[in-house]
This record gives C-alpha cells, structure tokens and sequence, in this order.
C-alpha cells in the first residue's frame, strides 16, 4: 500500500490585528493540537527577532511548550538562527529537550538572525563572523550531541546521545551545498524565497555524501497553502498573506491583517516595484479548493521530487485557519508516493 507523502507545518506565530502575543500562544497551542490530531508529522517555530507582532522570540520555551500540550507530532526549529547562539548553550537546550520528548524533538538551523541588522548587533556583536563560522559551529553541536564527546574538556550536558535530528534550512545555494557535504536533510524556504528552490535541491542530491546521520539525501519543501471550500473563497483569504509581504516589502511592521474583498485591486494599488518583490516572495504558494489543491500540490510533489512537504498558512481568522489546515491534510494525504516515480 502507498504511504502518504509526509506533510508538516512550519508556524510563525503571527499576531494578528486586534490581538496579542498571549492569545496567539494559545491560537498556536490549539493549532498544534489540531494538526497532533491530524496526523501532521512536524509542527515548526521560527526565530525572530525585534518583530513586534511575532510571538515565537523565545523559540526553545516555545517548543517546550507546545511539546508538552501534544502527543504525538514532532516539534522543532524551523529554525533557530546559530550565528545568533553558542553552539553549547543550543545543544544543551535541546538535548534537554530531547529527553524530555524522546523521539519528537527536530533542530532545524539556519545562518540569518531572524531580524534586522541592528538588532543582529544587540543579540551578538560579532554576529558576522558567527555566520562566517557556520558550518564549523554545525560541526560543533554535532560533537556536542555525540556519545564521543564524553571525552571531551567540554561537554553539553544532558545533550550526549540523545540523537536530535538537526536539519539545515535555507533559502540559497550555501545551504544546499552545506547539507549535501555535511549529510544532513535539507529544508527549503519556499515560501518566502523560492527562487532557487528547484536548483538547490537538485545541487544537494547530485553533490549528497552519505553520513552517520543519513544515508541518502532527504529534502522538504515550506511553501505557502490556504484552503478553502471555494477557489474564490481561498482567494480573498489569501489576501491577509499578500498584505504581509507587502508590509515586508515596505519595512511596514504591522500585525496580520484582516483579509480584502478583491486580491486584483490589492495587487493593482500597488506600486510596480512592491508588486514584483511581492509576487516573488508569493510564487511559492498554493491557494485554493480541495481540487485545485489536488492538482497542483501533486504536480509540485512530483516535479520538485521532495520527500517532505511543510506548509505555512498566515490566515486571520483562527477558524478559517483551522479549515484550512484539515483541507490541506486531505489533500496530501492523497498524494501518494506514486507521483515520486
């Protein structure tokens, strides 16, 4: 019988208009719940930084958190930014985490700061070179979570052997070539930045080195998906994700905003540069009913070749969000192995 291809979701913990960060934590844990039920396999929190409307900041308390109000779904980084962390404070973090939750602890890296450069400044004055270290303080925490580093003068404790699956995220060439050299699964952030997501996952499996960790290369795709009963209906949801880049765009940090009547005119009263950084932050998004999801889903399945599917879906309305994500996990779950060949 045909597995379903895996499908996860990535969380931002927006806040949206008209709320706060405490009621998003509980919007956050609800959805967790919904999708623990579900049957999604991973449910990621992202580190930001200075962004007065997200409330994942504290990324590590967060992940406790929501591990601990779940069963059965893994819960990790999606990521935590390394450059702006020791190494051995990371490891020691998850590794405590790891064996609170055996078995549903994911340490997704990425090499930003999740914010701004100033802010990049007040985490760590040395932010650049730390990102110029990289791979080396990948290196790092893999010794710092190996049984072998008991050895070692220093040592993260309780992380030794507690086997964290680390993953390396991006949105470029670096990270590819990073995960295939190291032999790490490769996460891609399409749904801010998938460009180069095509290029990137077919440089890391042609150039993949077989490691302790993994044996043959594992790729997932984050992309953009909003359901709904109508194609029209997902449409004028998706104008609140639309509405977010477009603040992005223009460094206008405002909560997610309530959804418009009409997507054209948003996109027509734009200006023709907003509109163009826009629509290449958006191309990897996936809007519409169970049968345009149907469709288009698997054909992404089957022409990027992933073997995991993330999704983010920044709707306002929680309900519609909850529809959403019960659409969305009908529609993969449909999607067998079968386009894969």
């Amino acid at each position: 019988m045909k597995t379903p291809i895996p499908i996860s979701i990535l969380e931002l913990a927006i806040i949206t208009q008209d709320s706060n960060a405490s009621e998003t934590m509980r919007k956050t844990k609800e959805l967790a719940q919904l999708a623990d039920g579900l049957g999604y396999k991973r449910f990621w929190l992202a580190e930001h930084h200075n962004m007065a409307h997200v409330a994942s900041t504290a990324t590590v308390v967060l992940i406790g958190y929501i591990a601990s109000q779940t069963q059965h779904i893994r819960v990790g980084s999606g990521g935590i930014m390394l450059p702006n962390h020791s190494p051995l404070i990371i490891a020691e973090q998850f590794g405590t985490l790891g064996l609170l939750f055996p078995n549903r602890i994911d340490l997704g890296l990425g090499r930003a700061p999740g914010t701004d450069s100033l802010t990049a400044q007040a985490i760590r004055t040395d932010f650049f070179e730390e990102s110029q270290r990289f791979p080396k303080n990948v290196k790092a925490l893999q010794d710092y979570f190996s049984e072998g580093n008991a050895t070692a003068k220093v040592r993260a404790f309780p992380a030794e052997g507690t086997n964290v699956p680390i993953w390396i995220l991006g949105s470029s060439m670096d990270s590819a070539t990073l995960a295939a050299a190291y032999g790490l699964p490769y996460a891609f952030a399409g749904h801010f930045a998938p460009k180069q997501m095509l290029q990137a996952f077919e440089f890391y499996r042609e150039n993949f080195k077989p490691s302790a960790y993994l044996d043959q290369p594992k790729t997932m795709a984050c992309v953009n998906v909003i359901a709904a009963d109508t194609d029209s209906e997902a449409e004028v949801l998706s104008t609140s994700l639309y509405q977010m880049f477009l603040n992005l765009v223009q460094n206008n940090r405002k909560p997610l905003q309530p959804p418009v009547v009409s997507l054209t005119e948003l996109m027509n009263d734009m200006s023709e540069e907003a509109r163009f950084h826009v629509n290449q932050m958006t191309a990897g998004s996936f809007i519409g009913s169970k049968e345009t999801l149907m469709k288009e889903l698997k054909e992404f399945v089957k022409y990027s070749k992933v073997d995991e599917l993330m999704i983010t879906s920044p709707i306002f309305n929680h309900q519609d969000k909850f529809k959403s994500l019960k659409i969305t996990k009908e529609v993969v779950d449909a999607i067998t192995e079968a386009v894969l060949i």
